[in-house]
């Protein structure tokens, strides 16, 4: 029987999802629906907090599309399901912190899949690229991530290259927050994962929805959407148990107990 190709484990309010498909960890039809479900249910899941995004093995986060299956009738154009390819980077109201922990090659969709993370740990030995220039495809996702992240003319060149870059080269352009040894990567994850567990759910669902909503706005036009309480997750917020929460744990000199509520 075919093992599953996404697992899953739960340690209080983190969830941990791996990437399994042997050999390469790349990315079916059926696997993408997969992974949607398992992100929308980690979104709506209210006692979910954080998750970490990461494949199995050594060798490869994920190499994206799976060319095999391709070869075989999966089509590119075909039903990824929720959240488009691999279930996260068209995940509606992700309002929770996802952690990507890339331990090794995060290539075309791969890379793009790490990019739809709020930060992106990395293996020492892990390399990417975008090589879809060289099978006379586009990096759909990354053409329109990529040049907001890192300055225009590397990003470019990137895209237009398809050429590999490493973990230190990452780091460089702020791809990557931090780069580990292989056998420290998911403990790094874990631990700052528990650190953001502990932190106020509500404020960063309204920190991830105005990052959001801002790409497309300029700035006066939304500042006054945010103190004018137009975003539902600022609303929540300053209507919210936490926010007095915060203000009295600090008016009292302890530290705050966030209830999400």
């Amino acid at each position: 029987m075919p093992q599953d190709p996404v697992r899953t484990r739960q340690v209080g309010a983190v969830l941990e999802v791996t990437l399994d498909r042997p050999k390469a960890n790349a990315i079916d039809l059926e696997t993408s629906r997969i992974m949607g479900e398992v992100f929308r249910d980690f979104r709506d899941d209210p006692e979910l907090r954080v998750a970490i995004l990461t494949g199995a093995g050594e060798k490869f986060f994920c190499p994206g599309w799976d060319l095999k299956a391709a070869a075989d009738g999966d089509a590119v154009d075909g039903d990824y399901g929720l959240g488009g390819f691999g279930g996260l980077q068209e995940m509606r109201e992700m309002n929770k912190p996802v952690i990507a922990a890339v331990n090794g090659i995060a290539c075309g969709g791969g890379l793009e899949l790490a990019l739809s993370a709020d930060m992106i740990l990395s293996a020492e030995h892990a390399s990417f690229a975008l090589p879809e220039i060289r099978s006379g495809t586009v990096a759909d996702a990354a053409s329109v991530k990529l040049p907001k992240r890192i300055p225009y003319h590397i990003a470019m060149e990137l895209l237009l290259t398809g050429r590999w870059f490493d973990a230190n080269e990452a780091q460089r352009w702020g791809l990557v927050n931090e780069i580990l040894a292989s056998d420290k990567l998911m403990e790094r994850a874990w631990e700052l994962a528990q650190v953001l567990a502990s932190g106020p759910p509500l404020v960063y669902a309204a920190i991830k929805e105005i990052v959001r909503e801002a790409e497309d706005s300029n700035f006066q036009d939304m500042m006054n959407r945010i103190t004018k309480r137009q975003l539902r997750t600022v609303d929540v917020l300053y209507g919210s148990e936490d926010q007095l929460e915060g203000a009295r744990a600090f008016a009292e000199k302890r530290d705050p107990v966030w209830k999400g509520r």
